[in-house]
């Protein structure tokens, strides 16, 4: 028997206000509720963008952050983090900091989907190579932050609308002044 996966419900105010399944949380009308993202960086100062698995339920094929889920009930965010990293990326991490604690987001993809999350992001570090879950992630690259942030600017819808809001919030991709002026 398939165990059914859970998700955290929460109020406006961003309280618990119970579990759903996550089946039911990635649709038309979805409630909000918990998750997380996670940007990771190796030694050489790379970011981690991974190519969204096409089976993904939203936003298929879509360049995002270095992985994302959702904690279970009861389970600590940070574990989530260290869960899904060998998850989706067959990678431990390191320096692991919460860099905005209180992000959220709502966001409808072309099919109709809503994504609606109070959603914490973290950075991260890692020496490992991705080995990556293909029901996840289809592709990774360690791309430069500069470049990064030139091909959000560039090209949003080629990416994630969460990535391209978390990167304006964190500056890791140049300051809002600094996409503005590459956006010109």
């Amino acid at each position: 028997m398939t165990e059914v996966e859970l998700v955290v419900l929460l109020d406006d105010l961003g309280n618990e206000i119970g579990t759903a399944p996550k089946s039911s949380v990635h649709g038309t009308d979805t409630a909000l509720h918990l998750a997380f993202s996670c940007h990771v960086v190796d030694d050489e100062g790379r970011v981690l963008v991974t190519r969204r698995a096409l089976g993904k339920t939203t936003w298929p094929g879509v360049w995002s952050n270095s992985f994302c889920g959702h904690p279970r009930p009861a389970e600590p965010v940070l574990s989530a983090v260290r869960r899904r990293a060998e998850y989706e990326l067959g990678i431990e991490l390191f320096d692991i900091e919460l860099a905005l604690p209180l992000f959220r987001y709502r966001a409808i993809d072309t099919s109709g989907i809503v994504e609606y999350e109070v959603c914490p992001v973290y950075t991260a570090r890692t020496n490992d190579v991705p080995v990556l879950n293909p029901l996840e992630v289809v592709d990774a690259e360690w791309v430069d932050p500069e470049a990064l942030a030139t091909s959000l600017v560039a090209t949003p819808w080629a990416f994630s609308p969460w990535l391209v809001l978390q990167a304006q919030q964190l500056g890791l991709f140049g300051t809002p002044a600094t996409q503005e002026r590459r956006a010109s």
